[in-house]
Parts: structure tokens; C-alpha cells; sequence
């Protein structure tokens, strides 16, 4: 077998309690986690699921924002009710 090796890195505090209990919840520990990761990596030479950008923070929302968010700030903006949307 291979020799072990410590890794360390910085992870929001939030990010890994919820880490911690999803991997309790299936019976892992982070350790085991991080290492079904980086085995797979390794193996498939690829992120093991797909890494994409919230649209909602994409260049053109937030200029949309940032121009309705001054509207309202100036009183200019042209507010109106509408239905509540429910997803299924």
C-alpha cells in the first residue's frame, strides 16, 4: 500500500459542518469523502461532476441588478405585483 500523506487546506466553517453531516449521514468521514474524490481525479482525469457559474451572478444579471436596485433607490422604479410562482 502507498504511503499516506496529510493534506491541508482552508474550507469555510458552514461548508464543512454541512460537509461533516452528509458524509455522517452515509456513513463516511470527510477523510474517506476526499479520498473517493481524488481517486476518481485521478482515475478519470476530470472533476467527477459538473462545475458550472450560477447564471444568477453572470456579468449581465448583475449590471440588470445593480440598474433596478439604483431605480429604486432614486424612487424612478416602476414596480408592479404579480403572481407567486410555485416549482413542482
Amino acid at each position: 500500500m502507498a504511503q499516506t500523506v496529510n493534506v491541508n487546506f482552508r474550507l469555510d466553517e458552514d461548508v464543512k459542518k454541512k460537509m461533516e453531516e452528509a458524509c455522517a449521514d452515509m456513513g463516511l468521514s470527510m477523510t474517506a469523502a476526499f479520498t473517493i474524490f481524488a481517486k476518481k481525479v485521478g482515475r478519470e482525469r476530470r472533476i467527477p461532476f459538473e462545475v458550472s457559474a450560477d447564471p444568477f451572478y453572470s456579468e449581465s444579471n448583475m449590471r440588470r441588478l445593480e440598474k433596478i436596485a439604483a431605480e429604486i433607490n432614486a424612487g424612478t422604479a416602476k414596480l408592479i405585483e404579480h403572481d407567486l410562482i410555485e416549482e413542482e
